[in-house]
């Protein structure tokens, strides 16, 4: 049980604490909603969630007063083993300081919600309290961030948050790029952009370049070690980290093809095994499988998966660069609001034609896009490998919206009434979404 003393100082603490200094996110969030919901912002360890958290509270103070914005951290040490109990006494205590705000919009902000034990019975009871608007966060071994919306039971509208985008690294470095860019800006963009596509945008690599391939490793080590052995009480943890291996230096993976490798040194292990860890990985926010397109259900679950990380920083500079590349572009799809599998593929036909991504809208394919580093008009096979699939991919599924993306070239490739847009990686990412 926590002290009542100790519930005070937390509330008092929690309004007058200062925002620390922070680079903004480009997430939106909304303050006010008409339903009752909380909001739950979900994302990979060290992604910033608990620092977009300060960004909403910074933002709202600007218009209300402070008084009205309680933010808990429940890894605070004073409230270690914190129940339920005590959850809701922090509450009573909240509008015993402040009573007034009884009748006044609230805005309250719980991170590592997940430590208090039947913290979802205390958050449903407040989303019934139709004056104050909820925002939760958390991620341990005891339970992922996207479960945090899981277990609010449909009560919950869930936002998800990545490591920075290149406009958010941009922001980091302090380079507003502005809409007409002189050489030396672009030069400037195009430096930023190779480190981007080698190191990747975890918030703590960018703010500490010196110690980033140490903070990367333990990024790795602490998943999974905490969210995939610890949560699921893994015991073959040579196979998990062979996995992860593979799964780094894999465009596509074949769970049966993992399964005769493993065999052929002498692993002996079940194909739901892998198939198994595969999710844990998927469920930590690490890992995504991009399945192939069809217009059936069961071909696409069939389907062998292309392979992607959340940040390119996560490969460890093992991968050429047209892969990181396509990397970059795959999560700041996600970024726009696709989700894999289910509005967003990657296509390939039965003579090996493949367009690295295509989205579909409302049942229908609404743009095919294709990643490489350099297009070589004069190199005709590597030039027919990019091209030729949209090509035949526009017939096939009736879509005229064609985009290669490259590193640095600008053009408009025509053929019969399909009009291919080619444009530079670092302009499609600053692209309005």
């Amino acid at each position: 049980m926590i002290g009542r003393s100790v519930l005070v100082e937390v509330v008092r603490d929690s309004v007058e604490f200062s925002v620390p200094s922070l680079v903004p996110r480009d997430l939106r969030v909304p303050f006010e909603l008409r339903i009752n919901r909380a909001i739950s912002i979900v994302g990979p360890r060290r992604a910033g969630k608990t620092f977009y958290m300060f960004q909403l509270i910074g933002e709202l103070s600007r218009h209300v007063d402070r008084s009205r914005l309680l933010y808990v951290n429940f890894e605070d040490v004073r409230l270690e083993g914190a129940s339920a109990r005590d959850f809701v006494k922090l509450i009573d205590v909240y509008y015993e300081i402040f009573p007034e705000n009884r009748k006044c919009k609230v805005w309250m902000f719980f991170d590592e919600v997940q430590n208090v034990e039947g913290w979802e019975i205390v958050v449903r009871s407040l989303i019934d309290m139709r004056n104050v608007q909820v925002y939760a966060t958390g991620s341990s071994s005891r339970l992922l961030s996207a479960e945090i919306a899981t277990q609010l039971r449909g009560r919950t509208l869930t936002y998800c948050i990545y490591p920075f985008s290149f406009r958010e690294f941009l922001r980091a470095r302090d380079f507003e790029p502005p809409d007409y860019m002189s050489s030396a800006e672009r030069s400037r963009v195009m430096n930023l952009l190779n480190e981007y596509l080698l190191w990747g945008g975890y918030p703590e690599t960018v703010l500490e370049p010196k110690l980033r391939r140490k903070i990367l490793d333990e990024i790795w080590e602490v998943t999974i070690s905490r969210d995939i052995i610890e949560r699921w009480n893994i015991r073959n943890v040579k196979v998990l980290k062979l996995l992860v291996r593979a799964l780094k230096e894999s465009k596509e993976f074949s769970v049966h093809a993992f399964y005769n490798y493993l065999k052929s040194i002498g692993i002996r292990v079940g194909k739901d095994t892998i198939y198994n860890y595969m999710e844990y990985l998927s469920d930590a926010m690490i890992v995504f499988p991009l399945k192939k397109f069809s217009f059936s259900y069961k071909t696409i679950e069939m389907s062998i998966p292309k392979i992607f990380l959340v940040d390119n920083g996560l490969y460890g500079n093992t991968r050429d660069k047209s892969h990181l590349m396509e990397n970059i572009v795959f999560m700041e799809l996600k970024r726009r609001g696709y989700v894999e599998n289910r509005n967003l593929f990657y296509w390939k036909n039965n003579r090996g034609l493949e367009i690295d991504f295509i989205t579909t809208k409302n049942g229908r394919v609404n743009q095919l896009i294709q990643v490489t580093y350099e297009l070589k008009e004069y190199d005709r096979r590597q030039f027919n490998r990019e091209v030729k699939p949209l090509i035949k991919a526009s017939k096939t599924l009736q879509c005229r919206n064609a985009l290669i993306i490259t590193w640095d070239q600008e053009d408009t490739i025509k053929h019969g009434n399909l009009t291919i847009k080619v444009k530079p990686l670092w302009k499609w990412l600053l692209e309005s979404n």
